[in-house]
């Protein structure tokens, strides 16, 4: 070809087509063959012969075919062969934006992120470490980048915390909302009901599909004769697995947890409540009175010996000299109490600046006997002003370990307490 193909439509501009029946007059020519057609097809149908095939069918076929054709070809005028006159009653769908292209391509990327995602292969945790703080009766709830702290507190005497690590979680994703300059983004904080999550979580049963295929590997009684070796029904082979789910999309959003069991998807929507949260219980690390680590099942042996006298204060009492340590309860029906030699069998460590004793609601030390049963190690510790910290260290399925942590604030002391501690101490 010589010429570019912008001379080519140069060139064509100037031969304009223009068709045999003009576009103003096509409806009209089209509602006059379909007419037409309408009537030879009458005609045709009332004599039936071979000979009015050609006269009458044809025609008629002709002048259908070509009416229908000039109707949808002048689309600016007429919509579905409607009139004229019928076309402001469609103009808003004539002149709606079409897409392009029919077949719509959804972007992912644009899709909202949750603010929370994780998911646990095991509830057991879960629910262990969350079932210690189930004192009250909401929890507040923070999520952070490296876990979720769940937090109960009662009349600002008592806290306990659970902190449940995203290593906890075979999968587990923050999206912060952004926040203008360079402020850091604001953690998201509400309140859950604390006694729904642990019936959530022990939906299928206190214990996880996890461990009860590991106490079914171990029966002694199964029909395997070879019990070490799994046979066609045990769980590894028929792939039974369960997970836990926490969602939380958006803020004022309810929280979400799915639990999936053995083909058993289950999903309950938590109402969640606005943050109201206290500050923490003020405790000084910097000024310790004393500080023991010891194993919590001894401690918890402790309580039980104190605990048939119904005690309504429990004084915790350090020493430097024997016998170190020593708890002793008094109640209606009497007292009792339990001292402690220091030894690497009983304190593992035992670390005293001087002589402390506070006393204690009973029934506020008692909440924390389900850390103690759970956890292996417990660290006590009590500043200046008399505030108890309890620290459980608690071994979880896989090498992991979770803490939890619990405050209690003293009775007042009066005068006369203060210098009889101090009388005995010099004696």
């Amino acid at each position: 070809m010589d010429s570019s193909l912008h001379e080519v439509w140069q060139a064509a501009a100037g031969s304009p087509f223009f068709p045999t029946v003009k576009k103003d007059t096509q409806f009209t020519f089209a509602f006059a063959l379909l007419f037409v057609g309408l009537f030879l097809t009458g005609v045709f149908a009332l004599n039936r012969t071979l000979i009015n095939i050609p006269l009458l069918g044809v025609p008629a076929s002709l002048a259908l075919g070509f009416g229908v054709v000039y109707i949808w070809s002048n689309q600016e005028k007429t919509l579905l062969g409607a009139p004229i006159a019928f076309l402001p009653v469609f103009e808003p769908f004539i002149h709606a934006p079409f897409p392009n292209n029919h077949i719509h391509n959804f972007d992912m990327s644009t899709e909202a992120q949750p603010i929370f995602r994780a998911v646990a292969t095991s509830t057991r945790p879960l629910y262990q470490l969350l079932r210690c703080i189930n004192f009250a009766p909401r929890v507040h709830v923070q999520i952070t980048e490296d876990g979720v702290r769940f937090a109960s507190d009662h009349a600002r005497v008592m806290q306990g915390v659970a902190f449940l690590d995203k290593s906890l979680f075979s999968s587990y994703t923050v999206n912060l909302p952004p926040q203008d300059g360079d402020d850091a983004p604001e953690l998201p904080n509400f309140q859950l009901s604390l006694s729904s999550v642990l019936e959530v979580l022990q939906i299928f049963g206190a214990v996880d599909v996890a461990t009860r295929a590991h106490k079914a590997e171990q029966d002694p009684y199964r029909s395997n004769l070879r019990n070490y070796r799994p046979d066609a029904f045990s769980n590894q082979t028929l792939g039974i697995s369960g997970t836990c789910t926490l969602l939380y999309a958006e803020e004022g959003d309810p929280f979400k947890i799915t639990i999936e069991e053995s083909g058993v998807k289950t999903t309950a929507s938590l109402t969640t409540y606005l943050p109201e949260i206290p500050d923490d219980i003020p405790f000084d690390r910097t000024d310790l009175t004393f500080k023991i680590i010891m194993q919590s099942r001894t401690l918890l042996d402790s309580l039980a010996e104190i605990s048939p006298t119904a005690p309504l204060k429990l004084t915790i009492t350090a020493t430097k000299a024997s016998p170190f340590l020593s708890l002793a309860g008094v109640g209606d029906l009497g007292s009792s109490g339990v001292d402690f030699a220091r030894g690497r069998d009983l304190l593992e460590t035992f670390t005293i600046q001087d002589r402390w004793s506070q006393a204690y609601k009973f029934d506020f030390i008692k909440n924390s006997t389900e850390a103690m049963r759970i956890a292996n190690k417990v660290s006590l510790r009590g500043d200046s002003q008399g505030v108890l910290s309890l620290q459980f260290m608690v071994d979880i399925e896989g090498g992991k370990r979770s803490f939890l942590d619990f405050r209690f604030v003293p009775f007042l002391q009066e005068d006369g307490e203060d210098d009889d501690a101090d009388n005995g101490e010099a004696n």
